[in-house]
């Protein structure tokens, strides 16, 4: 099977128990703010980080019924920071996936509340999810990382450098600084959780997967950058070339189109490198 198969297949695993979740909501939850909800969660995407909790687990014999917990914990948090980027005192933007973002379809109020909700059921899924007695402290590990990858150490700190870096020139050490915290907090974190849902975990995996899922978060958000420049927003499901319109700093900005490639490439080396043990 190929890599491209393989994450469609765990895409469609991933949906399906992300809709169980939202099904299982009681009927005392506003049905306007469940539709939001169910808007921002299940409208689409790759499931990548998911799929890296997924991948790792299962690399290191973790039970598959123990990685869907923290895998649909993360991709609530991602589902949440989505919405709330989108919203018009951050990017406002108008589409997400090629849909209209959840405060377009049910407005900006509604997609504050959506995404606040779908923080905190991330936060109910994994603290709820049965795992063995011998795991319960690495539940407890799990719900620390994402606590940090997605709060003011993580997600929401990266989020702040970046609006306020708008209309400035940033470095690059700035803007690594940046892209570590806004995009690679929650990569590393689906990484070191899957690891976490083993319980053959040794100290030398997890630091190769930290080293790993390091530089492959900052990989990604390179080739996010590039896409922006170089992709129409017909492919690209969002609004193209927004990264230049709300003068963002970004790695093609400050390295020109042919930098920013060849430093993508030189980050995967690294990630695949930090594998080799």
């Amino acid at each position: 099977m190929s890599l491209k198969e393989y994450m469609k297949e765990n895409r469609g695993c991933i949906d399906a128990l992300l809709e169980k979740h939202i099904n299982s909501l009681p009927d005392t939850v506003d049905p306007k703010l469940k539709a939001a909800m169910r808007h921002g969660l299940l409208l689409g995407g790759k499931r990548v980080r998911p799929f890296l909790v997924f991948v790792t687990g299962k690399l290191l014999g973790a039970d598959e019924a123990v990685l869907e917990g923290p895998a649909a914990a993360i991709e609530c948090i991602h589902a949440y920071s989505l919405i709330h980027d989108d919203l018009p005192a951050m990017d406002n933007d108008v589409l997400r996936r090629g849909q209209p973002t959840v405060h377009k379809a049910f407005g900006e109020a509604m997609g504050i509340l959506a995404g606040d909700a779908l923080q905190t059921l991330g936060f109910e899924i994994l603290a709820n999810h049965p795992m063995p007695e011998k795991l319960l402290p690495n539940k407890i590990k799990m719900l620390q990382e994402l606590g940090e990858a997605s709060g003011c150490r993580g997600m929401c700190g990266g989020q702040a450098l970046d609006l306020e870096a708008e209309g400035h020139k940033v470095d690059l050490d700035g803007l690594l600084r940046v892209h570590r915290h806004k995009t690679g907090a929650l990569i590393r974190c689906a990484v070191r959780m899957g690891a976490l849902a083993s319980e053959h975990l040794t100290d030398s995996a997890m630091k190769a997967l930290t080293e790993y899922s390091e530089a492959i978060g900052l990989a990604f958000q390179i080739h996010d950058d590039i896409l922006d420049v170089t992709s129409s927003t017909e492919v690209l499901g969002k609004t193209a070339h927004s990264d230049e319109s709300l003068e963002k700093s970004t790695f093609p900005a400050l390295l020109g189109l042919e930098g920013a490639k060849e430093y993508e490439r030189k980050v995967y080396e690294k990630a695949v490198s930090a594998l080799s043990p």
